[in-house]
């Protein structure tokens, strides 16, 4: 068993649970002498910018999150989760826990690593909102959510409706597409991720030979991490859901190379 301390999407039970993270239990929970900022740089660059902690060192800063005590399985999911190594770092923080008793506790947090750092960075809407669902779930201060729902946001970004490049394309389902360790999928689209840039290359191993579409679903802002595959397959998504999976294809295509199409027959 160990604590983790969630300052961003992470506060959110529904996040964490489409991560395949159950904690124990969880409960407010605040960090002095650091502050909140948004500037771990998105591997999508129409996602803005995503939570990170910064010492100040002032005892009138404070973080304020969710302490979730997780089994001891929760560690790797949540590395991966989080680029450990990558785009993320893995700390020990104290944090206080909400209750009148001021002792505290020690617990895991990740913060950003020097190379994702842009402190440009805004964070996007639907990021936004995931912390604001997390943050109104565990009642954390008012002011403190005020705060957050007044943060400037990344700009929208508007898409056309995605279209393969013209040509003659092979067909890739489950099996055929694991046979490729650098090649993704996504709602329909077959990508190779080969020629990406550097950042990219933790994503390589995270994304390579599996199809995403549920991935990127399950963290949207509006999902009860109830997706099924049935639902794609089945073409039973929202316009909100086909709007989000559309950003997503022109930003792969942006990222990588489109290659094929991809069959959900065998899934």
């Amino acid at each position: 068993m160990f604590y983790y301390f969630g300052f961003g999407s992470n506060m959110s039970l529904r996040s964490l649970r489409a991560k395949s993270v159950e904690p124990l239990s969880s409960q407010r929970a605040a960090l002095y002498g650091w502050r909140l900022r948004f500037n771990v740089r998105h591997f999508f660059r129409h996602e803005g910018g995503v939570g990170n902690i910064e010492r100040t060192g002032a005892p009138q800063d404070r973080v304020l999150g969710v302490l979730h005590e997780c089994p001891d399985e929760a560690l790797g999911l949540l590395d991966e989760a989080e680029a450990y190594g990558h785009g993320y770092d893995r700390i020990e923080v104290a944090v206080e826990p909400a209750g009148g008793n001021r002792e505290r506790i020690a617990a895991l947090a990740y913060v950003g690593m020097p190379r994702f750092i842009d402190d440009s960075c805004r964070p996007g809407q639907r990021y936004l909102n995931i912390l604001l669902d997390g943050a109104r779930e565990a009642a954390l201060d008012e002011t403190y959510i005020q705060f957050l729902a007044s943060h400037p946001t990344h700009p929208v970004s508007h898409y056309p409706e995605f279209s393969p490049p013209p040509g003659s394309h092979p067909t890739f389902d489950r099996h055929s597409l694991a046979e490729h360790p650098f090649y993704t999928a996504l709602y329909g689209a077959v990508f190779d991720m080969s020629a990406a840039r550097p950042m990219h290359d933790y994503l390589k191993g995270f994304l390579g030979g599996k199809d995403m579409t549920l991935f990127h679903l399950k963290r949207l802002d509006s999902s009860h991490a109830d997706e099924t595959m049935d639902d794609i397959r089945a073409g039973r998504l929202n316009q909100a859901q086909r709007h989000y999976l559309n950003a997503y294809l022109h930003e792969y295509a942006r990222e990588y190379r489109y290659i094929g199409h991809y069959s959900y027959h065998n899934d």
